[in-house]
């Protein structure tokens, strides 16, 4: 069968549906924290619109509730979607004959789970000239439903009284430690965690909140000399 632009951009809303029920409560959850910590509701709705960066919406609440300055916020969230630029640069030559009014959205809506959905489908050997519109129904798709569930936490932090109180920034840590654990696959980024880890704990007393930053720069450097290690030969198969 042929593909054609719908049957491509219903294919990419489909193959992205696992990932989209699995951040359903992560949405839920930042819209809860967002009101509860101090950002109004009209703010946290308008950070999954216009941002839609659930990592750095996560931590820009936090910093929020802490107290941090401005440019605290701005300069961690920076840091941690910086991992995008890598993203975009794997999808270039995937989409270098497209339109501006392609790449534009595109370049928006991209997130972890997209990526890892059209990464593949760009990588399959088929003829399909449409598989940009794969792309776009896999961002589709993540964007309505971070913002409908965006919607349901901001309700349900304005409704339900001491809501910080079940725990749900607890839950936000551990959400981060998890998703830190599955990135971790060779020694650099285990480096990388352990040296920014290590440094946050004994940072903690610094003003601003500024041992985010140093920590998060201390952990680069370590994975970059890290990487630059040479890496131990694999031992020949004994037969």
């Amino acid at each position: 069968m042929q593909a054609t632009r719908r049957s491509e951009f219903i294919a990419g809303m489909r193959d992205t549906f696992p990932l989209v029920v699995g951040a359903i409560p992560f949405g839920v959850i930042f819209g809860a924290l967002a009101v509860t910590s101090g950002i109004s509701p009209a703010g946290a709705l308008g950070m999954s619109l216009l941002v839609f960066a659930g990592s750095a919406q996560f931590i820009a609440a936090s910093l929020v509730a802490q107290g941090a300055g401005l440019a605290i916020i701005i300069f961690t969230t920076l840091i941690v979607n910086l991992r995008h630029a890598l993203y975009s640069a794997t999808l270039a030559p995937r989409l270098k004959g497209l339109s501006q009014k392609w790449l534009l959205p595109l370049g928006f809506w991209l997130t972890d789970e997209t990526f890892v959905v059209v990464a593949r489908r760009y990588n399959q050997t088929d003829d399909s000239p449409y598989k940009h519109w794969y792309h776009l129904g896999s961002s589709v798709i993540m964007y309505l439903n971070w913002n409908l569930c965006t919607l349901l936490g901001v309700i349900a932090g304005q409704t339900v009284s001491e809501l910080r109180q079940w725990g749900l920034d607890f839950a936000l840590y551990v959400t981060f430690i998890g998703m830190l654990v599955s990135m971790i696959k060779d020694r650099a980024l285990l480096l990388a965690a352990l040296a920014a880890g290590v440094s946050a704990v004994l940072l903690q007393g610094l003003p601003n909140q500024l041992w985010i930053i140093v920590s998060a720069i201390i952990g680069i450097i370590a994975g970059i000399a890290a990487e630059s290690l040479p890496k131990p030969e694999a031992k020949p198969d004994v037969p």
